[in-house]
């Protein structure tokens, strides 16, 4: 394996200092809207779904929101669901649960918007990726796996369950180019959820699938599945793999998940939705929900969080080019 890292990581690797107490964001108890549209882009069962439901269960234990609602609209790899939030411009009381694969998507989709014409709200988690494959695979670690993918890239099948952009496949394609695999000669497959995923893997139709660590933990506690590595600076707690880094690949992955309004909303229906966030970043109960998943804490509210926007949409907009799958890309 090479000793250093050819290329810049992509990951949402840095937070800005936040002010100790902003206006309407946490210094006291607040009651947001009565009732609260969370949108998915995609299908049940994904990390953006079960993010979107956890923040459902926590507003509505705290009292802060009397009625959430949870509604999944897929298409057109994410990117459907931020054309729905950017047309409903105005509207108070709905919000878009999006990540690093919405933004992403909207590169290589030629979507009609990019998530920063959205009103950035917050950016909530980031975990890495795990790489998984059955407890019958060949591959015993990651190096198993990176000479069996060096020698013949097409004897190795990964899935995963974002479509060409998100953070399964773009790890898959960062990890082959730092293996000197050319990304092109990947097969990738992409599966519409964990659970369809999960399946392709038991039954060999894969060999090894990219996912976030959380959409799989009941399989990889009662190891249904194993971990490979993971793609974080850090080992993932509680599960007994490498980092692709103590693995001698030099690469850092990270995804993250975040919350977006509509554009055009007035001050006061702003504020309000940035209140509500807050109220359930500062809540015990979220504080559950980020140890029970092993998410990592990665808070960024408001123009903190449209900076990282900007910053994030250049990053993999230049990744995917070099990788030849942004617009104009094969």
């Amino acid at each position: 394996m090479r000793g250093t890292s050819r290329r810049a990581v992509l990951a949402a690797g840095f937070v800005l200092p936040l002010a100790a107490c902003l206006p309407l964001t946490g210094c006291l108890p607040v009651r947001g809207p009565a009732e609260l549209r969370i949108m998915v882009p995609t299908p049940p069962g994904g990390g953006y779904d079960h993010t979107a439901r956890t923040i459902k269960a926590v507003l509505e234990e705290t009292g802060t929101v009397s009625e959430v609602t949870v509604f999944n609209l897929p298409g057109v790899s994410g990117t459907a669901a931020l054309a729905r939030l950017v047309y409903e411009r105005g509207t108070p009381g709905l919000i878009l649960q999006m990540g690093l694969g919405v933004l992403a998507n909207s590169h290589i989709e030629s979507a009609s918007h990019s998530a920063t014409e959205a009103t950035p709200l917050a950016r909530l988690i980031e975990e890495p990726e795990a790489l998984l494959v059955p407890p019958d695979s060949p591959f015993d670690t990651i190096d198993d796996m990176a000479r069996a993918w060096r020698a013949d890239p097409s004897s190795v099948v990964i899935g995963g369950g974002s479509t060409p952009g998100g953070p399964d496949h773009m790890v898959t394609m960062l990890l082959a180019e730092e293996l000197g695999i050319d990304p092109a000669e990947v097969d990738y497959r992409t599966y519409d959820g964990g659970g369809p995923m999960q399946a392709a893997l038991l039954s060999h139709e894969v060999s090894v699938a990219a996912a976030g660590p959380s959409e799989q933990r009941a399989a990889i506690d009662s190891g249904q599945l194993r971990v490979l590595a993971v793609t974080g600076a850090d080992p993932d707690p509680g599960t007994d793999a490498p980092t692709l880094a103590e693995a001698g690949i030099p690469l850092h992955f990270l995804n993250w998940r975040g919350l977006l309004a509509p554009p055009g909303l007035s001050a006061a229906d702003r504020e309000e939705l940035l209140a509500v966030v807050a109220t359930l970043h500062d809540s015990p109960e979220w504080r559950t929900e980020l140890e029970r998943n092993r998410w990592t804490d990665a808070y960024l509210e408001g123009a903190e969080f449209a900076a990282f926007l900007a910053e994030e949409e250049e990053r993999v907009g230049t990744a995917l080019n070099r990788l030849g799958f942004a617009d104009g890309g094969d």
